[in-house]
């Protein structure tokens, strides 16, 4: 067997091409383009990547994109009152604030000043909220990206066994919620988690989010699976790889995500959606 790949480049830009579209049509029936504020605090070098690539994909479909860099040193009271003006700026959808945060900020208590409708990011303890009570308003954009390179693939959620390794607020955790309310059956695995590789082998569904280079070894995944890589890791000779052994694990899967082009374009068009679904949500009011 033989893994069918899951392009994720190319579903992110038909993505980024409806949303293009459908700005350009706002502009025309005369509503404003939606705003994106981007806040950055510090200098770290792979932050500054993120947030010029989601800049540069806010301008490409017609996004305002207001950019906040703020010095590490800056207090955490500072801060939140940045967010607190922008959460009553009318040309602001939606707030980006870039992860991590320096060790003396609480980025708990600043992505809970973000208000609810303008959380793009979908970290906020109310959008989680609405996700598990299966009302989901603003969704993690990670975990929605996958649920979207899952649709397109026709996935059939409602028989299958989830795996999800890695139980993080931003990825781990929500994504469970997603299958969940997909209908699956979901088991997370995380660093307590013992004999992961018994868990992996009953997978139909691998989504693996921790970023370890090939924790997940190729022989693990269950014949015809659909394997999710959702980790990055660079190696010392400069090339790419994700969380799963992906030579041996793509001679055994059914559908398998490249790293890179797999899950990562996905995560920032989901954002483009998610701030104009914010505006959308702002004109309804």
């Amino acid at each position: 067997m033989t893994a069918q790949i899951i392009d994720g480049k190319a579903l992110a830009a038909d993505i980024r091409k409806d949303v293009a579209t459908e700005i350009a049509d706002r502009k025309q029936r005369g509503l404003r383009a939606p705003g994106l504020a981007v806040i950055l605090v510090g200098d770290d070098a792979a932050s500054e990547v993120y947030v010029r690539n989601k800049r540069q994909a806010c301008e490409e479909v017609g996004i305002l994109s207001a950019y906040h860099p703020l010095p590490a040193s800056i207090s955490e009271a500072e801060v939140k009152t940045l967010i607190e003006r922008l959460n009553e700026d009318r040309t602001v959808d939606g707030i980006l604030l870039q992860l991590p945060l320096p060790d003396h900020i609480n980025s708990d208590t600043l992505i809970e000043t973000i208000h609810p409708e303008k959380d793009v990011d979908g970290f906020h303890p109310y959008n989680l909220g609405r996700l598990a009570q299966r009302r989901p308003l603003l969704r993690p954009c990670t975990p929605l990206g996958v649920m979207t390179l899952l649709d397109n693939i026709q996935f059939q959620y409602k028989d299958k066994h989830a795996v999800i390794i890695g139980a993080s607020n931003i990825v781990g955790r929500p994504m469970a919620l997603e299958l969940l309310l997909a209908g699956s059956t979901v088991t997370v695995c995380h660093r307590f988690t013992k004999n992961l590789a018994e868990f992996v082998k009953q997978a139909d569904l691998v989504v693996s989010a921790v970023g370890k280079p090939e924790l997940i070894k190729g022989d693990w995944i269950k014949l015809g699976a659909t394997v999710i890589d959702v980790g990055i890791y660079r190696l010392k000779d400069g090339t790419l790889t994700g969380d799963v052994e992906y030579k041996i694990a793509s001679e055994r899967a059914a559908w398998i995500t490249p790293v890179p082009g797999g899950v990562g374009p996905m995560t920032v068009a989901t954002l483009l959606k998610n701030t104009l679904s914010a505006a959308l949500l702002k004109d309804s009011v």
